[in-house]
């Protein structure tokens, strides 16, 4: 299986393929002896590659779907100490661009990340596991800074360092539709929107 990206993907729009795809939280707690880790079970996105090779896209994650095998834990973590999932519920990276860089496998990859409705600029690497016209696997570790996004709560400094995120994701290759398939499918849509209860009249 390939991971050359070299000869670029095909333009148009990848999908993230939930059901084969990660996204895992570290960080190093209690001064730094343990490091706590979960899994977020929420998470969407797509990505649009472009004429030119780059691409662009959204990953979005239901910040309340972190799961560190700790119960008491996990709600202390969906409270406003941390992720404030009652007023903040997604995670939101907006890729601007991402661009081939370095070695063959490898994008470099710029955008905003939004935590608790805070907006920071974010840019890592991520390398390619797996290239094919109809699907490509990406994976990174970038890392946070939780107190640049609101999550200031530290107990008797017992949280040390960056967040980490260990990102696996795969997206495959979402033809485009048929010619004149688009133009039915919208007549169609408009229709039930139409025929909905409440719908205002024309």
């Amino acid at each position: 299986m390939s991971d050359d990206l070299s000869s670029g993907l095909p333009a148009g729009r990848w999908t993230l393929d939930a059901a084969h795809s990660t996204v895992r939280f570290a960080r190093k707690g209690l001064w730094g002896l343990i490091t706590v880790t979960g899994t977020f079970g929420e998470i969407a996105g797509h990505a649009d590659v472009l004429a030119d090779g780059t691409a662009r896209g959204t990953l979005t994650i239901g910040a309340g779907s972190l799961d560190t095998g700790n119960a008491r834990r996990d709600r202390h973590l969906r409270s406003a100490d941390f992720f404030g999932v009652a007023v903040h519920p997604k995670i939101l990276f907006a890729a601007e661009r991402i661009a081939p860089e370095g070695d063959p496998g490898q994008v470099r990859v710029s955008g905003e990340l939004t935590v608790t409705g805070v907006t920071r600029p974010l840019t890592f690497t991520a390398r390619a596991t797996e290239a094919s016209p109809d699907g490509v696997t990406l994976t990174a570790e970038p890392e946070i800074d939780p107190a640049r996004h609101g999550m200031t709560w530290n107990l008797a400094r017992m949280m040390k360092g960056p967040a980490r995120l260990d990102l696996t994701l795969r997206f495959v290759h979402t033809p485009a539709p048929a010619s004149g398939t688009s133009g039915t499918s919208g007549a169609a849509d408009t229709a039930k929107a139409s025929d909905a209860p409440g719908a205002p009249d024309a």
